[in-house]
């Protein structure tokens, strides 16, 4: 069976731009949650949000092509850029790559695009419109602009599975490799999703954090006692997953193994987890299954830990259900108090987390984790991260729709 590796990365989030500001983000242990500033949101509920204030279109893209690019798709091919140059590989249209290909994901891709445009409409109609409006609100625009922009001809694909989105995208570039489909796949996931009817949208169903206090940054508390909801966020992350014997042979630095990978569905709501978990127990239970790995080979978890009080508590408790006395052994962190929530970018985000903890031998915490909760009675690294000698580490994404979607990195 062939190997996959990631040999790049290509974080786009509130703490950071780049590998190495994302890094340096991580290191600081403080939160880039902030008041929301891209719009008014008085009228809502909630009021906070992971903005990317580092990001210039300008340092990416020329003014044409800036103009057939909305947020979204400009996060996914940004992000695929910053990981190409990590890996130190050098892809153009002018020169196609037919076993290099993308797989990505998103949970809305360019429908805040869209939103800003329709106001435009309402005001002016048709000539008011982006006149490549029709080609940015797909989410495929992930993936299609990130293959034109650098020549990959082989496997293309976008999905769309919510908060897991990001993590599926790694777990199908493993199995890309694993198939012989591609040498190279450039994969992650991106959102841009902070508009007012996007944002009001899961405001109205209150899954957002209600947070009024200061600092503003506490709004995401996973694990915390105090939890009220998670708080979205933009951005993305490109890895290059590539197969173990080409980033061998190009000496390619190796930052992790992806060594499994699982997915299914709780087939019960929308927006609750199975009360018994048995979708998330059975989606940790494959991806060590698919890895070879006893339970007890882990040694650390990068949570879902969404800051909701169901999410939190029943994710404590499928740990507790897969891993027996090993979960109370093992460092179980929650980065999301960091970069907020970008959705389908989420897991992405959190691979890069969980492949710079194997490389870096350092664990970030879980930020705002003050009042303890009996629920969520694990070693969650409040508050200070650690040092940590980990081989292999897991990565949980669970999103709307019942989505359950592990991955397994390890040291090679």
């Amino acid at each position: 069976m062939k190997r996959a590796v990631i040999t790049g990365l290509g974080p786009i989030t509130c703490i950071g731009v780049g590998k190495e500001a994302f890094w340096n983000g991580l290191r600081a242990q403080k939160s880039g949650i902030a008041r929301l500033t891209a719009f008014d949101s008085s009228d809502y509920n909630a009021h906070h949000a992971g903005e990317v204030r580092d990001f210039n279109p300008a340092d990416f893209f020329p003014p044409h092509r800036l103009k057939r690019l909305d947020r979204y798709a400009q996060f996914s091919v940004a992000s695929a850029r910053l990981a190409l140059e990590d890996a130190g590989l050098v892809c153009s249209p002018d020169d196609p790559q037919p076993r290099s290909g993308v797989s990505f994901g998103t949970a809305l891709g360019g429908i805040a695009g869209a939103e800003f445009q329709h106001a435009h409409f309402l005001k002016k109609g048709t000539r008011g419109v982006n006149q490549t409006l029709a080609l940015q609100v797909f989410g495929g625009s992930a993936h299609t602009n990130i293959a034109i922009e650098y020549g990959l001809r082989g496997v293309g694909t976008t999905n769309s599975n919510s908060c897991a989105s990001g993590t599926v995208a790694v777990g199908e570039a493993l199995r890309y490799i694993r198939d012989g489909w591609a040498d190279v796949v450039v994969a992650g996931g991106a959102e841009a999703p902070l508009s007012p009817l996007t944002f009001s949208a899961f405001a109205i169903i209150k899954t957002m954090s209600q947070w009024e206090g200061e600092p503003a940054a506490r709004a995401c508390r996973p694990f915390d006692r105090t939890r009220d909801g998670f708080v979205m966020g933009e951005g993305a992350a490109g890895l290059i997953v590539e197969e173990y014997e080409h980033a061998k042979k190009r000496g390619a630095h190796i930052y992790a193994e992806v060594l499994g990978y699982s997915l299914n569905n709780d087939a019960y709501h929308m927006t609750s987890p199975l009360p018994d978990g048995a979708g998330a127990i059975a989606a940790m239970r494959d991806a060590l299954a698919d890895a070879r790995l006893r339970p007890e080979e882990i040694d650390a978890i990068n949570a879902h830990a969404s800051s909701t009080q169901v999410n939190d508590s029943t994710e404590t408790m499928c740990i507790k259900a897969v891993f027996g006395d090993h979960a109370y052994k093992i460092p179980v962190c929650g980065t999301k108090a960091y970069h907020a929530h970008p959705l389908g970018a989420t897991g992405a985000i959190e691979t890069a987390v969980a492949a710079l903890t194997l490389d870096r031998s350092w664990i970030p915490p879980t930020l705002h984790r003050d009042a303890p909760d009996p629920a969520c009675d694990l070693d969650v690294v409040p508050n200070e991260g650690r040092e940590i000698r980990a081989r292999r580490i897991l990565s949980n994404s669970f999103g709307f729709g019942g989505i359950n979607s592990c991955l397994i990195l390890g040291q090679v």
